[in-house]
């Protein structure tokens, strides 16, 4: 096994994990430009914490390796779902975070299951 991936998938995972619970914040206690972008997008009032769940619970994953591939894949479910919320609303000026985030989540993802694979080994 190549000793770099476990490093690797430490040094992406706890900034993902920072931004998602940076972001769990965020969308508990909402700004107001961000609840009217959510009802802008046609999400009910109460969305943001659905939001906010979600990415407490992937940052929360993501911390230990033991559970580190199903927050990565939550955080890409979020961030898929993020992406895709801007693009079909035309609001490509906020499609690049969640894209960028969506693209880091497959990574450590990635690394993420290929240590497990060659842990079982």
């Amino acid at each position: 096994m190549n000793k770099a991936l476990p490093l690797l998938s430490t040094i992406l995972a706890w900034p993902l994990a920072a931004f998602f619970l940076f972001g769990a914040y965020g969308n508990a206690f909402i700004s107001e430009e961000y609840a009217a972008a959510y009802a802008a997008w046609g999400y009910p009032d109460w969305f943001h914490y659905v939001t906010a769940a979600l990415e407490l619970t992937a940052g929360i994953l993501l911390i230990r390796s033991a559970t580190r591939a199903f927050g990565a894949a939550l955080g890409a479910v979020v961030m898929a779902a993020a992406t895709l919320t801007t693009l079909v609303n035309a609001d490509y000026g906020h499609a690049v975070a969640p894209a960028v985030v969506f693209a880091v989540s497959l990574a450590v993802l990635g690394l993420s299951l290929a240590l497990r694979r060659n842990r079982s080994r």
